[in-house]
């Protein structure tokens, strides 16, 4: 049996590459001026990386502060695309609109207390 095949999925080699490219950048672009959340992570994260890198700390540990830092945004980009495909269903609050969103929500949060721990034992093993 032949599974139909999206649309979007038909172009191969360089093009589907270059395809994917601009794909990628409408989504930075969209979560860059729809997601206030996503700029305010994007100005500290670029803050802490140049603070990551100046650290007097291996290049391993480096990369795990930055790498968790870097999760931090792939969570919020995946949490913006769950919220927006909830609006495209239906504007009316429902609640499994809340419940998917509230998740996504948590999801970013768990997150950003693991950044949050993953540098205070970094920081603290270095420093004290």
């Amino acid at each position: 049996m032949e599974h139909p095949i999206s649309e979007f999925k038909t172009k191969r080699g360089l093009d589907r590459l270059l395809a994917a490219c601009r794909n990628t950048w409408d989504g930075f672009a969209w979560a860059w001026r729809s997601e206030a959340a996503f700029r305010q992570e994007i100005v500290v994260i670029a803050i802490a990386t140049v603070v990551a890198l100046a650290l007097p700390v291996s290049g391993f540990q480096k990369l795990v502060l930055v790498g968790v830092l870097a999760v931090v945004l792939v969570v919020e980009l995946i949490n913006s695309a769950i919220e927006a495909i909830v609006d495209r269903i239906s504007l009316e609050r429902h609640p499994l609109s809340k419940v998917a969103k509230d998740m996504g929500s948590a999801a970013v949060f768990l997150t950003l207390l693991l950044a949050v721990a993953t540098w205070a034992v970094v920081l603290y093993n270095r420093f004290y």
